[in-house]
């Protein structure tokens, strides 16, 4: 599978409408601490509007609400794996993409038969608090040679200066949180990263 090397991650489908037109051709909607109904109504908004600019939307997380509303992608994380539906969640037909951070996650990750590996924080991230530091892009590499042809997606830290480099390590796609949205002018900086993933 050919993913889009950019892979931005928004806490809130206004960051949809504002990205899509831009280039976005992969997304991610992350949405925390929300009653169902605003989830539902988040999630089914991302759907509409990655459909209607040829994207893929991916849900983190809420894998019950992506079933029901007919989605393509669901990213979890370790902690999310404990408690989600796997079989109902493939039965569904949904792809699957997992966080991993040590060598031991990796491996519960390839038991699953993801459809990408996220490893990460590559460099430290201000996103939130984590107990592991700074993977390095050196770790990209090792985790590539591991996986084979599953595509790879380098997360945390990221900025469209440190793309190149993950690339370089054997990162398939770039993902970014806050250097698009705490940029003051994040519509620039997130036409930089489409230029810089092209």
């Amino acid at each position: 599978m050919i993913l889009p090397r950019f892979y931005p991650i928004f806490d809130d489908v206004d960051w949809l409408r504002r990205m899509l037109p831009l280039g976005v051709k992969l997304v991610q909607l992350r949405v925390k601490d929300q009653p169902d109904a605003v989830l539902r109504a988040q999630i089914s908004a991302a759907r509409d509007l990655c459909r209607a600019h040829g994207a893929h939307l991916v849900v983190n997380d809420h894998w019950k609400l992506a079933i029901d509303l007919g989605c393509d992608w669901l990213h979890l994380g370790q902690e999310d794996l404990d408690t989600a539906d796997l079989p109902a969640i493939r039965a569904a037909g949904l792809k699957l993409g997992i966080s991993t951070h040590d060598t031991a996650e990796l491996d519960r990750a390839l038991a699953l038969a993801p459809d990408y590996v996220a490893l990460g924080p590559i460099y430290p991230t201000i996103l939130k608090q984590m107990k592991w530091h700074q993977q390095g892009v050196d770790k990209l590499t090792d985790w590539k040679a591991r996986i084979g042809d599953i595509p790879l997606v380098a997360i945390g830290g990221m900025s469209v200066e440190r793309a190149q480099g993950a690339f370089d390590a054997g990162a398939d796609v770039v993902s970014a949180v806050t250097d698009i949205t705490l940029n003051p002018d994040p519509e620039t900086r997130l036409r930089a990263w489409v230029a810089a993933c092209a």
